[in-house]
């Protein structure tokens, strides 16, 4: 009831100025002894009997948050009050970098999209590291998305993806690689069976604990694309995580048509559900789906069309926070 109080003032803000303002409220909270057990009890009970082991690691329930809501890590204390079974940070990015100029971040209202182009604006994994370093471990499984500074050529690619990992290993319980944004020129090119392999030998290689590695796969990948690429993440990842955002634009108003960036939310939904089955069919890595989850029907069709877990972000932002507990009751 709060956040639909909340929601016109927050809608009639930029976007990405709203999403500031939630994220300092968060962080203001979470420097507050039993603000996350009052978050809890705010947002009412989650469901129960949804723990599951995935890629080794065990989770209380199979819902995320997906990468993007908390680039930098600064929630990763109060976030779990929500009622997610794990969350995952970043892009996390080698160095520091702004992202893209704003406005970046645009909402959809009418069709439960977002249109972002942000760029993987990050603190830069040193910064990363040593905010998790000072703060005590997450209550749920923690994801880092890794991602890629603008510029990077292909060929440094892959060892800046391992400097990256290295620097955050000890801090996650598993890890992304992100190839698929749409928002890094030249980034979805690392996709191919090859760079992707050289990538990931890299990442594996600096992996001394043997944590998780998945791979972020972009929605609008060719038949052909898909399979060379499930093809080598079998060979030397743990998982996918299907999907990032879309270029496409149906279903979407016109004005926005021609707007660069990823679209995500409902007009993603169809789209990311046919990659999960593709996938499936294709591999039987464990899957971690996202794109257009809003409630638990949706989760519970993803989940039905070979996913292990499921992750969402757009949904969290028309939803609001009660929305994971909603899901999960739903499920069990």
């Amino acid at each position: 009831m709060l956040y639909e109080a909340l929601k016109p003032w927050l809608f009639a803000l930029d976007a990405e100025r709203a999403h500031e303002e939630i994220l300092g409220l968060l962080a203001l909270g979470a420097v507050v002894p039993g603000m996350r057990e009052a978050l809890s009890l705010l947002t009412g009970p989650g469901g129960k009997g949804l723990e599951k082991t995935v890629f080794g690691v065990k989770f209380k329930n199979p819902v995320g948050l997906a990468a993007g809501f908390d680039k930098d890590g600064r929630l990763t204390s109060i976030l779990p009050g929500l009622g997610f079974g794990f969350l995952e940070i970043g892009s996390v990015t080698l160095e520091p970098q702004p992202g893209n100029p704003r406005p970046r971040l645009f909402r959809l209202e009418k069709q439960g999209a977002i249109l972002n182009r942000l760029g993987f604006n990050s603190e830069g994994a040193r910064a990363v590291a040593l905010r998790l370093s000072s703060c005590p471990r997450p209550s749920v499984p923690l994801g880092i998305n890794l991602g890629l500074n603008k510029g990077a050529s292909a060929e440094s690619a892959p060892k800046a993806y391992a400097q990256t990992f290295r620097l955050l290993a000890r801090y996650g319980d598993y890890f992304v690689v992100n190839v698929s944004s749409p928002n890094t020129p030249g980034l979805r090119d690392l996709q191919k069976s090859r760079e992707l392999a050289a990538i990931l030998n890299a990442v594996q290689d600096a992996n001394a604990a043997r944590k998780p590695v998945l791979v972020k796969l972009s929605p609008d990948l060719a038949d052909d694309d898909l399979s060379s690429c499930v093809e080598a993440a079998g060979k030397l990842a743990q998982g996918l995580v299907a999907s990032n955002t879309t270029i496409s634009r149906d279903g979407i108003p016109e004005a926005f048509k021609f707007e660069a960036g990823g679209l995500s939310g409902l007009p993603l939904k169809a789209r990311a559900a046919a990659l999960v089955k593709k996938i499936r069919a294709l591999s039987a890595l464990p899957i971690i789906g996202a794109g257009g989850i809003a409630t638990a029907d949706d989760a519970r069709e993803r989940l039905d069309a070979g996913a292990d877990l499921v992750q969402l972000y757009t949904g969290l932002v028309y939803g609001g926070p009660g929305t994971v507990k909603r899901i999960t009751r739903g499920l069990a």
